[in-house]
């Protein structure tokens, strides 16, 4: 016995101290987290006919069992990899490495968290002198299975931990020739599995209005008169149900739209570590949520891109694989936003089959820097290389692409003009900890789109009324010539989304009840296909005879002062571009006062309270012109993208700041959100979870 383990010492090519374990567990010499950590590394190998655990162990698996760290002496005790939380005992054909700090891990699992050179505990981050950088010997006893006799297809997270970081071969494996066409997505789920599932609901959106005053005097003609005119999408349907397939057991499912997401990650060098370790939870979450029905493909880029894999519906096989490419990310090179874009939106455009929702989610924590060129001043850049010209010209059936923009090097001007540009959202996160959470906020949303090509018509009744305009943020919308009618393109709408427009018209003088408008929409069940159209009351005033007064409309008032906000926090930020920060600061302080004397605020409405805290945040992050590089530029755009699409993203350090009461969460953001919160390594860190307190 003592042979071979000189034999393995010998292989790993370390200074370690290696001794066999004793039966049922291994030995520990100091608790996790003590400073007089013990030098010696136990490598233990349990080498027998067992194949060991079958499948790939999920991102989200890994980080999310690694978190009951903080206690991980218990678990060593009791035989369990402190990263997978798997068994740890002779027989399973595994090896099995406890580093200098006494924590205890399977030999695959760390070497594959070190390979990317994270040389710091995932349990305690102390810093490592040795680290498994080498696999095991294939010599083995006669009628053993050696951890190299495992071949890729047994273990495919072992067949990682066998490559060494080798920059020459990583971009070889990028410039892998791939087809011409991206038409080899996985055809879209069999119709007849569904045929006898009621996936309709008698639910539609709803339309309400809410004119300034309901009464305006008979001799009193008015111009800008504000109309708000509200819109709700359909409610989520609660029901879910079982359906068989030919080659699944049983598939969870819901009545909703299925997607097709593509992913667009940034695995340059920046993102090494602890970034890409993160990166993979999430992305392993999103996996866990998407549906059978739903179709999921990746692009990983970094100076250049390539797809991981086609779109490929999420059942039980394709889960798998796509976890499995998901593992085998590593980080290393530039970043090239606009190649990784255009392989995006080829696979959209080249596709054989289509689900009747679709989007883009762009991850990236860094600048571009093949495309991006600055003007002589050097004080702007042209973001127009890096939109595919298809985003830009397809306004009707334009995909929006959410854009997340990671730590304080990401370039968030660039990606809140991607965003914008396809209708899409974009959304800061500032503290690595919340990037699942903030994905899980737009996965909850994507998963629940409930409205199509939503169009909002609106026609004045009265001839003497007459449409002035539209203040719908970034919506596009018209208003004929002639005044007497427009129209706003809202899109899709995830389920109970709200939208709110203002309009303003001009009021005549009249002698009787007055007529405004007529409103109605538009728009396709994603479900069925169907068109739906909804027409809404008239909107109509009372004309007394003499002044009669009369508090304005809380929610006109409201709605104002959100759009008022917006503008503020958009002159503002041009003004800090300016390299005024005084002056920015200003602007926001004489938007709180305005808001404080509104009609809202002084009737304690919760939105003008909310406001006041965003604005006060915003001043905050602009105390010095680092601090508004470093986070209060991309606080700002995040906000500002919610605000023009009356939409949630994700802003600084978290998705549910208490201050952000207006955050147009949906229910079904807020579930996916909590869901992911409650399966957060940040809480089991924190020790809020029982597996923490073990």
């Amino acid at each position: 016995m003592e042979g071979a383990w000189r034999k393995v010492r010998r292989a790993l090519g370390l200074r370690l101290c290696v001794h066999a374990p004793r039966v049922g567990g291994c030995e520990r010499r100091a608790p996790a987290g003590v400073g007089g950590c013990r030098r010696d590394v136990a490598v233990t190998v349990a080498a027998s006919a067992a194949e060991g655990e079958s499948g790939p162990i999920t991102p989200a698996d890994a980080l999310r069992r690694s978190t009951s760290r903080g206690r991980s002496s218990s678990s060593s005790k009791q035989g369990k990899c402190a990263i997978c939380f798997a068994t740890m005992r002779s027989g399973h054909g595994q090896a099995l490495f406890t580093a200098e700090c006494s924590h205890m891990f399977h030999f695959q699992c760390i070497s594959s968290n070190v390979k990317h050179g994270n040389y710091v505990c995932p349990v305690c981050r102390a810093k490592w002198k040795e680290i498994p950088c080498r696999s095991l010997s294939s010599n083995s006893p006669a009628g053993r299975i050696g951890i190299n006799q495992r071949s890729p297809q047994q273990d495919p997270l072992m067949a990682l931990n066998r490559q060494v970081p080798n920059r020459r071969r990583d971009a070889r494996r990028l410039r892998t020739p791939e087809p011409a066409d991206y038409n080899d997505d996985e055809p879209l789920q069999h119709k007849e599995a569904f045929d006898n599932l009621n996936f309709g609901s008698s639910r539609t959106a709803g339309i309400s209005s809410y004119p300034e005053f309901l009464a305006v005097p008979q001799s009193s003609s008015i111009d800008g008169f504000d109309i708000l005119i509200h819109v709700k999408a359909p409610t989520a349907s609660p029901d879910h149900v079982t359906v068989s397939l030919a080659n699944e057991s049983s598939v969870r499912s819901t009545s909703r739209a299925p997607v097709d997401l593509i992913t667009v990650l940034d695995v340059s060098g920046s993102m090494a570590g602890t970034k890409l370790a993160l990166l993979k939870l999430s992305m392993g979450f999103v996996v866990q949520h998407l549906g059978p029905s739903d179709r999921l493909s990746v692009i990983a880029f970094s100076s250049t891109a390539r797809r991981l894999f086609p779109l490929r519906r999420m059942s039980h096989h394709g889960r798998q694989q796509a976890l499995q490419k998901i593992n085998s990310l590593g980080a290393g090179g530039g970043t090239n936003i606009a190649d990784a874009l255009k392989k995006a939106m080829k696979v959209i455009e080249d596709r054989s089959y289509k689900n009747s929702v679709c989007s883009i989610v762009l991850l990236s924590d860094g600048q571009d820097s093949y495309n991006i060129s600055s003007n002589v001043q050097g004080t702007s850049a042209d973001h127009r290389p890096l939109v595919p010209s298809s985003i830009i010209n397809d306004e009707r059936n334009m995909v929006p692409l959410h854009a997340f923009g990671f730590g304080a090097d990401h370039d968030s001007d660039t990606l809140h003009s991607i965003a914008e540009a396809s209708g899409g959202t974009f959304s800061f996160i500032e503290d690595e900890g919340v990037m699942q959470d903030a994905f899980a906020q737009c996965i909850g949303g994507l998963l629940s789109v409930a409205v199509r090509e939503m169009r909002l018509s609106m026609e004045c009744v009265d001839p003497g009324v007459q449409l002035c305009s539209i203040r719908c943020g970034s919506y596009p919308s018209k208003v004929a010539r002639d005044g007497r009618n427009g129209s706003v393109d809202i899109g899709h709408l995830y389920a109970d989304e709200e939208r709110d427009i203002l309009l303003a018209v001009t009021i005549p003088k009249s002698r009787e009840q007055t007529s405004l408008l007529r409103v109605a929409c538009a728009y396709r069940d994603p479900v069925t296909n169907e068109t739906i159209k909804i027409q809404g009351d008239e909107v109509k005033i009372k004309r007394p005879t003499s002044i009669v007064s009369e508090p304005v409309s809380i929610e006109v008032d409201r709605e104002r002062n959100r759009i008022q906000a917006a503008n503020s926090i958009e002159s503002a930020r041009a003004a800090a571009e300016r390299g005024t920060l005084s002056e920015a600061v200003t602007i926001l302080e004489d938007c709180r006062r305005v808001l404080s004397e509104s009609f809202a605020s002084q009737s304690g409405d919760r939105l003008c309270m909310a406001l006041d805290a965003e604005l006060r945040e915003m001043q905050e992050r602009m105390a010095n012109r680092q601090l508004y590089e470093a986070s209060g530029r991309a606080y700002m755009l995040s906000g500002l993208s919610s605000h023009s699409w009356q939409r949630a993203t994700a802003r600084g350090d978290s998705t549910d700041s208490t201050t952000l009461v207006y955050s147009y969460q949906t229910p079904s953001m807020v579930h996916m959100l909590q869901d992911s919160q409650n399966h957060s390594w940040r809480s089991l860190m924190q020790g809020n979870s029982p597996l923490s307190r073990q």
